[in-house]
Formats: C-alpha cells, structure tokens, sequence
C-alpha cells in the first residue's frame, strides 16, 4: 500500500486543507479582529493579554491531550478516525467564529482554542500516517510536498480573504468585520472540502481489536506509560527529540513573535500582512525543492543547512531598520521553514519503532510544546531586562545553537537500525 499515489496525493491535499487554519485564523485576520472587534470595549492592552493566555490555554492542552490519543489510536490502528474527529471540530470552531460579535472576547477566546485543539492534535494524527502512505526512501519527499501544499493552500485561501476584507464595499458587506466573520467560515468549508480525499483513500493497517472506549483508554494510558518508559531504548531518537525541542522552540518564537517585532520597530500593519503572504509564496516551491535535495544529499545535512540559515535570520533581523528588509528576511524565512519542518517529520518518523507512530507523534507533540515556552519568554525577558527587543532577538540564537550542536550527535543510520530491531 505504501507509495500509492492516489493515497500520497490524499495524504498532501489535508496540508494544503488544514493550513488556511493556520494562516487566516492563527496568524493574519483572528490576531486582528480579535483586537479591533471582539476585544472592544477592554481597557487599553487587555485585549493582547487576552490573546495571549488564549494561546497559550491552547497549547497547553493540545500538549496534554496529543500523547494519550495518540497510544489509544495506535492501539486500534485508527488513526484516520482521530483525525477526521479533530478536523470536524476545528472546522465547526471556524463555523462558530462567523458568530462572533462586538465585544464577543471570550466566545471569540473559547471557539480559538477548540479550533486550535482541532488544528493541533489533528496534525499528531496526520503526521503519523506518512508511515502508512510513504515508504521511509520516499518520506523526505512526500513530508516537503505536504509542506508545499500547505503553503499554497494557505497562502491562496488567506490571499482571496485579505481582498474580500480590503474590498468589503464592493461585496456588498456593511464593513470588514463583516467580510471578516465570512472569512472565517470560509476556512471551515475549505477545510471539511479538501480533507475528503484523505478520508476517501488513505488505509491504515488494523493492528489490535480496540475494544470499547474505555478499554481503549486505559491501553492509551498502559502504552503512554510504556513509551515513556521504553523511549531510551531507542537512543537515537531520544537524542534527536531533544535537539528538535530546541531548534522547533527556535522556529516556532520566530513565527510567533514576528509581528510583533515588525510592530515594535515600526513597521505598518500591511506591511506585516504582506510579508506573511510572500512567505507562504516563497514557502511552497521551496518546501517542494527541499525535498528532493534532502533526498540527493541527505536528510540530516539539509537540516543543519536550514538551521543555520535561521541564524542568519537572526542576525539580520537585529539590524532591521525597513519594510525591505523584513520582506527580505521573509523571503528567507519562507526559503527554510517549510523545509526544516518537513525534513524534521521525515527524520522522525524513521526513528520512530513500527506500531507506534501516533503514539511517538503525540509523546513529540506533547514534550516540544511543553517546552516551547522556553523561546517566547527569553525574547520576553532578554527585552524587560535589555529594553530592547532587539537584544531579545538575537537571544533566540542560543536555541539554533544548542538545537544544532545536539543534532550533531544523532547517528541516523544507527537510530533507523534500533527503530527496526528495538536495540
């Protein structure tokens, strides 16, 4: 079954349904009418702590949840079924955004983070089931046309939101916050629309009879503890888990906290938004490239190539003065990300012991997330005590730093060989 294409073309599609999740609602129209509309009436401020702790509810949660579901479905071999539960979910959240209203902060605050537990512990499920569609020769190629897709697919989807919100009159809607609830629906109907295929063509191995839900979730519980129990006897992968806490923690304060840099040196809000647009553009032929050079000249040393490419990006952002210059620094961002991600989940997932996939995808989700909070209160910290925020991204450096000296350390070949034979 594995290398199918219809059921690699399926597999793909999901990255390029779910990622409009990421773009119009985590990065680019939510964070904004957030602020301006359900957050109105709030003292000056609260409305950005309020998104704030919305955030972070939400990754806490989906780091709770993720490793448990994934034991439970390993045990029954459905992952699939998770995975269509976590897409309907988010998709309803977008539905139920469209609803949202003047000074709605904390129906806004709720429907983000079902939506976002919808988006997160879905993607442990869909990440588990490359093993299923992609031999492990073909899953730096298939991880990066995922990526790519994504790209496309969000960028596309925010691209036709971002002109229906400008261009609100010519529509026929009353203002933006109008075309704004629209757009929000939108993401939930492409999302439901372009997960079919994956739900129509992608099989998965029945491995054990899962038994009812209860039985399930006390073996979710058995094998959780298993996992975190046996997880050193796979060395290999323990030491890669480790470095990917670092340099995604690395990865991850660059997404979150651009913005809001771009904000604080001066830079106009549609500046920012356009910026976001060029990475996705920039982001899919060069997810698409990605894979195939990791398979010409090897997973591993494209991974050090990116990381190494985000310290560039660092570095230059600390003299940033421009628009220019973060469109050229977006432009790099979007060269590497999709990539470094991509190439992370291939590496992964053939480190990964046979049976077990969503369960290890869940134990990644879980510890990476659990630790993510470490970037965003550096760049935090380094800016109250330095008063600059530019200090406070160059301090981001150290995880790039410490993510690809752990890196050097992991022997792939030896981690593939203890994933196959446990030793």
């Amino acid at each position: 079954m594995q290398d199918d294409k219809k059921s690699v073309r399926a597999w793909i599609l999901y990255d390029w349904a779910n990622s409009a999740f990421a773009t119009t609602i985590m990065a680019a129209v939510m964070p904004i009418y957030y602020a301006g509309v359900a957050a109105s009436g709030l003292p000056e401020g609260r409305g950005t702590s309020y998104w704030g702790f919305t955030q972070t509810t939400a990754a806490l949660l989906i780091a709770l949840i993720s490793p448990l579901l994934g034991a439970m479905a390993d045990h029954g071999g459905d992952k699939k079924k998770y995975l269509r539960l976590f897409s309907l979910l988010g998709a309803a959240a977008c539905f139920g955004m469209a609803f949202i209203g003047e000074g709605d902060w904390l129906l806004a605050s709720v429907l983000v983070v079902v939506g976002m537990i919808g988006f997160g512990a879905g993607n442990t499920f869909y990440d588990a089931l490359l093993n299923d569609v992609a031999s492990p020769a073909m899953r730096e190629r298939v991880s990066a046309q995922g990526y790519a897709m994504g790209y496309l697919g969000g960028g596309a989807l925010l691209a036709v939101n971002l002109g229906m919100i400008l261009g609100y009159s010519y529509l026929g809607f009353a203002d933006s916050a109008g075309a704004s609830q629209v757009s929000f629906a939108m993401v939930g109907v492409w999302w439901i629309v372009f997960s079919i295929p994956l739900f129509r063509r992608v099989r998965e191995p029945r491995r054990e009879n899962g038994g009812s839900y209860a039985d399930r979730l006390r073996a979710g519980v058995r094998r959780l503890g298993e996992t975190m129990r046996g997880i050193r006897r796979y060395p290999e992968l323990y030491k890669f888990m480790i470095a990917y806490w670092f340099f995604f923690d690395g990865i991850n304060t660059i997404i979150v906290m651009a913005t809001s840099y771009g904000t604080d040196i001066g830079l106009e809000q549609n500046h920012l938004i356009a910026a976001l647009l060029l990475t996705q553009i920039i982001g899919f032929p060069a997810a698409w490239a990605f894979g195939r050079m990791a398979d010409r000249f090897g997973s591993k040393r494209m991974l050090y190539g990116a990381l190494w490419v985000y310290v560039l990006i660092v570095a230059l952002g600390y003299f940033m003065t421009s628009a220019l210059h973060f469109y050229a620094l977006a432009v790099l961002v979007g060269l590497v990300q999709g990539g470094a991600q991509s190439t992370s989940r291939a590496i992964y997932s053939r480190l990964i012991p046979p049976g077990r996939t969503a369960e290890y995808n869940g134990f990644l989700s879980f510890t990476s997330r659990f630790f993510s909070f470490g970037g965003p209160l550096a760049f935090g910290l380094v800016g109250v005590i330095t008063g600059s925020s530019r200090a406070a991204l160059l301090a981001i450096a150290a995880f790039f730093f410490i993510g690809i000296a752990l890196l050097a350390l992991v022997n792939l070949e030896k981690g593939w060989r203890e994933a196959e034979t446990g030793y």
